[in-house]
């Protein structure tokens, strides 16, 4: 089925036409957002079971964007009466007064933009969905996920918790100018499998994740990954520290999307370039990898969880080819900076919810797929590891350093596995090396989108990235 629109923005639509209407009287640009998103989470471990019934896109409420004189302004509303727009038009009136007063008080210079072009379009679009969050029948998946857990705490060894985390949202926004109507609706759906282990003294877990553009149905595949959530954690808990160096490495699809996200994330987010503050602004129409690097960006360039029709901002989504093999293209910008930087939007401006401004930021992230397989991956390393899991990673926009905290690595010797697992890793390089050296990437490729992302520390929306299997030469430690 169609995921059904929200009949709350479906009936307050009409007033927010009128509420257009009058501020056009006094704005030469105005938009109007408005999100409806319901979900829930649950959390399932063997000492406790909670659900909420909120997600991290789960929201209700409005913003307007304004321009004049070369000056944006916004005003951001959850209560608002159809049938007395004035009300609300009042309260935004005073909320840019004091804008602007700020602004004369403290004597800020603002950066001055041209108005965004107001282009007919009109578009309803409604992804598909088995199931709704808000319809699903959450004791019964609450009871699958304690006899899960309860399986895992049977079969597994030194066990000692089994954590099951879920949560389903059900997003519908409205974006209304003078000219443009834009309606959409989708679900999406994410969750873990945590298994928690113990032996000497020493803790480990993994998380095994399942994420996509799709409904409660999703948490049906939770089962078929209980073997492979006890293997990993069994295998962590007996697992030796790497020996610093530098190595041949092959990393897994989640590790791939790691380093894409880190290395050409947010390093391309163009509201950066504005800035003054990202590398990658002198390296457009120069090499930045080798020729077996490609990597996109874009809403519809993979279909996970922050896979959408249309921005916060109006833009239609996009397929944005970052790197072509080896060549850097191009970044990813939101409309704002696109305006300032004479480009146009990628269908890339993302709120964390409708009170927070809109910034540049990642959707679907990972690189293109190769030629080779696995097996002959693995057959061309003379010593190194093949790195699987991601736990966490940073970037430096600025100089392009990059840091990644791999779950695990499995060892390499003369092009078989030994056996051998290390645990934790950290792999750092300097991104040009690290991709430079890339000089396989397999066949197939898979993309994930458990968990978000900041924009330095605050700022938190969904992301996915991943890609192939790739063979590269990275410092490890």
């Amino acid at each position: 089925m169609k995921a059904p629109y929200s009949s709350y923005l479906a009936s307050i639509e009409p007033g927010l036409l009128k509420l257009i209407e009058s501020l056009r009287e006094q704005y030469d640009y105005v938009s109007v957002l408005s999100t409806d998103s319901v979900g829930f989470r649950i959390s399932v471990s063997q000492r406790n079971v909670s659900i909420e019934n909120e997600t991290m896109t789960t929201e209700r409420g409005s913003v307007v964007r304004v321009w004049k004189d070369g000056l944006y302004s916004e005003a951001a509303f959850n209560r608002f009466d159809p049938a007395h727009p004035d009300e609300t038009l009042q309260a935004i009136q005073k909320t840019l007064e004091r804008q602007m007063q700020v602004l004369s008080q403290t004597g800020t210079k603002p950066y001055r933009t041209k108005a965004l072009e107001d282009t007919p379009f009109e578009g309803d679009f409604a992804f598909e969905t088995q199931q709704l969050p808000e319809t699903c029948d959450v004791q019964s998946l609450i009871s699958s996920f304690i006899s899960l857990s309860n399986e895992g705490m049977r079969r597994g060894q030194n066990m000692v918790d089994f954590h099951i985390s879920a949560q389903s949202t059900h997003i519908s926004k409205l974006f209304l100018t003078p000219k443009r109507t834009m309606r959409q609706s989708y679900v999406y759906s994410e969750g873990n499998l945590i298994p928690i282990a113990a032996k000497n003294g020493k803790n480990s877990y993994t998380h095994i994740g399942v994420s996509g553009r799709y409904g409660p149905e999703l948490f049906s595949e939770f089962a078929a990954h209980l073997d492979e959530s006890l293997t990993v954690c069994a295998e962590l808990l007996d697992a030796d520290a790497v020996e610093p160096g530098e190595y041949d490495v092959i990393t897994s699809p989640e590790v791939t999307g790691l380093i894409a996200h880190e290395a050409f994330g947010h390093g391309v987010e163009m509201d950066m370039f504005v800035k003054g503050r990202a590398l990658g602004q002198a390296y457009i129409g120069k090499r930045v990898g080798s020729d077996q690097v490609t990597m996109h960006e874009g809403a519809l360039c993979a279909e996970n969880v922050t896979t959408y029709a249309f921005d916060d901002e109006g833009t239609l989504a996009g397929d944005v080819t970052e790197i072509d093999r080896g060549i850097l293209k191009t970044g990813i910008a939101d409309a704002l900076s696109a305006l300032r930087l004479g480009i146009a939007p990628t269908g890339n401006g993302k709120r964390q919810n409708f009170e927070h401004k809109a910034y540049t930021r990642m959707t679907n992230t990972l690189f293109d797929s190769g030629e080779a397989t696995l097996e002959e991956m693995i057959a061309s390393v003379e010593h190194g590891y093949l790195l699987c899991g991601m736990r966490s990673g940073m970037e430096d926009p600025k100089h392009w350093g990059i840091q990644c905290i791999v779950e695990r690595g499995y060892e390499i010797l003369n092009g078989k596995l030994t056996g051998k697992v290390v645990a934790p890793i950290v792999m750092t390089g300097y991104v040009p090396d690290l991709l430079g050296s890339v000089s396989m990437a397999s066949r197939d490729r898979e993309v994930f989108g458990c968990g978000g992302c900041g924009k330095g520390y605050k700022e938190w929306v969904k992301v996915a990235d991943g890609g192939p299997y790739l063979k590269c030469r990275a410092r490890l430690g």
